[in-house]
């Protein structure tokens, strides 16, 4: 076995310890090794609560392999270097995480078509698709009573099955967003007696990591720079008319991001600094946009006025401020445009009917707010 292939199933390995570590305090409501009080030692969780993890591990994991091999299978294909997939553990035991920040694999020559780009960015967010449509057929028709609930919140109990009217009152409590597809799911598949709040699901392993898997669907199939999406796109639409799109969408998704970030009741005196510190961001993600710098500074003030301006009129519209992080990623570490291909002969009727079928699925997928903290 060469080095590279055992670093490769090394790191598999070790995430899928992590994973079911996470699954694990996911599951029973419970860090490994924090409480209210504090670092516990010994651990807050058994070694068998830690097996029931596996079922969290085993499924997202799956989703997380057809993604990636979904883009190894098809660069291969084309006959392009590439290497297997690089999955990336981390765990800390006193907060809460999914026990990965993904995985990746590294193309190592140039890609040289515009149809090459297309298949090889549709093939994994696809094939993942189709393991989380699984994942969710199977959570949902496969529902436990409502005692499995009491067996993690026996304080629920007193309240039957009107516990949701009683228990979600904390400042820190998490609820899991909706999109199109899990509200389906949720409607047309479910028993309603059997389903759990969305202040619960990530409780129910098949259900949580069915979620994940849309969120991450959703999120590489963003039509924005060299995401999925933005492979997807440019095979579509060629190089000059995606780079003239995709900076405009990035727009369109950091406006949304930041509506309601910052109240306009706040005292100019003492939280100035906000002010300051938000338009700073802004001048900081919209400066790679352009080659003069005046130019990203005008689209900065235009989207922070225009953000104050459907404050004024529609106070109760809020975005998602978590967008801001990877709108940030986006902007100055991934790119939000997309470099040419020696070929740009455009894509077959075929592939063009394709790349509307992935537009569908973001739009399944996607969560306006995937993860609410009240």
């Amino acid at each position: 076995m060469g080095r590279k292939l055992a670093l490769h199933i090394l790191l598999f390995l070790v995430t899928l310890a992590t994973t079911t570590l996470a699954g694990a305090e996911w599951r029973y409501g419970r860090a490994f090794f924090y409480g209210p009080e504090g670092f516990i030692w010994p651990p807050a969780l058994s070694w068998a609560q830690v097996a029931g993890g596996m079922a969290f591990s085993f499924a997202f994991l799956v989703f997380l392999t057809a993604h990636e091999f979904g883009h190894y299978l098809t660069a291969r294909f084309y006959r392009v270097r590439v290497t297997l997939p690089y999955y990336i553990p981390i765990w800390l035991g006193v907060t809460f995480g999914i026990g990965t920040m993904g995985a990746f694999i590294r193309i190592k020559e140039r890609i040289f078509s515009r149809k090459e780009f297309f298949d090889i960015g549709i093939a994994g967010p696809l094939a993942g698709f189709v393991v989380a449509l699984v994942l969710l057929g199977y959570g949902f028709t496969h529902l436990p009573p409502q005692e499995y609930i009491y067996s993690i919140h026996p304080e629920y109990r007193v309240w039957g099955a009107n516990y949701e009217a009683h228990v979600y009152f904390r400042p820190d409590d998490l609820a899991i967003g909706k999109n199109l597809l899990f509200w389906l799911f949720e409607n047309l598949v479910a028993d309603p007696a059997l389903l759990p709040s969305r202040y619960e699901i990530t409780h129910y392993p098949f259900l949580f990591a069915g979620f994940l898997s849309l969120f991450f669907t959703a999120l590489n199939l963003l039509p924005i720079g060299q995401l999925d999406g933005g492979h997807i796109l440019y095979g579509m639409m060629g190089y000059e008319r995606f780079n003239r799109l995709s900076p405009v969408l990035y727009t369109l998704f950091i406006f949304y991001a930041g509506l309601g970030l910052l109240s306009l009741e706040i005292d100019p005196e003492e939280d100035w600094w906000k002010w300051a510190a938000y338009a700073f961001y802004l001048v900081l993600v919209f400066r790679p946009l352009f080659p003069e710098v005046k130019r990203g500074l005008f689209l900065a003030a235009g989207v922070l006025s225009a953000q104050v301006l459907v404050q004024v009129v529609w106070p109760q519209v809020e975005g998602y401020n978590g967008w801001l992080v990877f709108g940030l990623i986006l902007s100055r570490v991934l790119g939000v445009f997309h470099p040419p291909s020696p070929n740009e002969e455009p894509l077959s009727k075929g592939r063009i009917v394709l790349g509307w079928l992935a537009l569908l699925v973001f739009v399944l997928c996607f969560s306006p707010a995937p993860f609410i903290v009240d």
